[in-house]
């Protein structure tokens, strides 16, 4: 079987395969299954993964830039698969199971996740900046659609972010910069949030009950519907009444 830049492989278990430092730019792997397999270095820019099932593997070092995953399932008995210390900058995942991944070092800049199950997800030191300029460093990313559940997003900083529609709830966004983001219709119940900057943040239909404005890092200009402020303002023990 071909391992190389720019093969099409469909349907093969490759779990017995070594993928270390080989160059798989622009490959693509359609209903593949790899079980337990180390991606060591890598060369997976512009690779695309449909429909393949990642099980327990560990992305070290990789280059996975504008890399590509559909349909996929990247998680199995509570063990997501690991990215560490690779770049995965323009990478897109839609509508994946990632439960229990991990995110370690990694560069992020322009991710995109769609649609996709992160419950349990960890993101340490997880790095959507680019620096432009001396001192000049612009962030992009999303998780439209995502649920997060669980989730460990603590210090990551994603202003300007796109939250769209994603499930926070229990996760952990303590000291999060999300100033500016796209929260509209999020579920931040039982989110710990002490510390989150969302000045700016839109959250127009977001569930916000408990969310206590007192502990959050920032707050001014953050959007929000007229129903919603007597939620906030029960929160931080206003009693709120109709006249």
């Amino acid at each position: 079987m071909d391992l190389s830049a720019g093969a099409t492989i469909k349907g093969a278990d490759l779990s017995d395969r070594d993928f270390t430092d080989l160059d798989l730019t622009d490959a693509v792997f359609d209903d593949c299954t790899f079980e337990e397999v180390q991606f060591s270095s890598t060369g997976l820019e512009g690779a695309r993964f449909v429909g393949c099932r990642l099980i327990r593997c560990r992305f070290a070092h990789a280059e996975l830039r504008e890399a590509v995953f559909e349909d996929c399932i990247l998680s199995a008995e509570r063990q997501g698969c690991q990215f560490a210390f690779g770049r995965m900058e323009e990478a897109r995942f839609r509508r994946c199971d990632l439960s229990f991944a991990r995110f370690d070092r990694v560069g992020l800049y322009a991710a995109a996740f769609e649609t996709c199950n992160l419950r349990g997800a960890s993101f340490t030191k997880a790095d959507f900046g680019k620096a432009l300029g001396r001192n000049v460093v612009r962030w992009a990313g999303g998780f439209g659609g995502c649920n997060l559940e669980l989730a460990d997003l603590a210090e990551l900083r994603l202003p300007e972010g796109d939250f769209n529609r994603c499930s926070f709830r229990e996760a952990d966004l303590r000291d999060a910069d999300f100033e500016g983001c796209d929260l509209r219709e999020a579920d931040l119940f039982q989110a710990m949030t002490s510390g989150l900057k969302l000045a700016r943040a839109d959250l127009r239909g977001a569930e916000v009950s408990g969310l206590d404005l007192a502990a959050l890092g920032s707050h001014a200009g953050m959007k929000i519907n007229g129903d919603q402020q007597y939620r906030l303002l029960t929160a931080m023990g206003v009693d709120v009444h109709a006249d």
